[in-house]
């Protein structure tokens, strides 16, 4: 057999073993979906801006009267 014969053979043969693992994930690779995308501290840290500023605009449009 020629080099480029069994280098073709070796990929063949590569290419079919993986071709029957297909759709099999290993369960570990799967996301579970239980994990936030924003931690906990940046997420206190939106409410507290949030709820902050908004206290803050009521206060300041009490004390002016309602006046712009």
């Amino acid at each position: 057999m020629t080099t480029s014969k069994r280098l073709a053979d070796r990929k063949i043969a590569k290419f079919q073993k993986n071709i029957t693992k297909r759709g099999s994930v290993p369960e570990t690779t799967v996301k579970k979906g239980n994990d936030y995308p924003v931690g906990p501290i940046l997420l206190g840290f939106f409410v507290f801006v949030v709820v902050g500023s908004s206290l803050f605009q009521i206060i300041r449009t009490a004390t002016s009267g309602g006046m712009a």
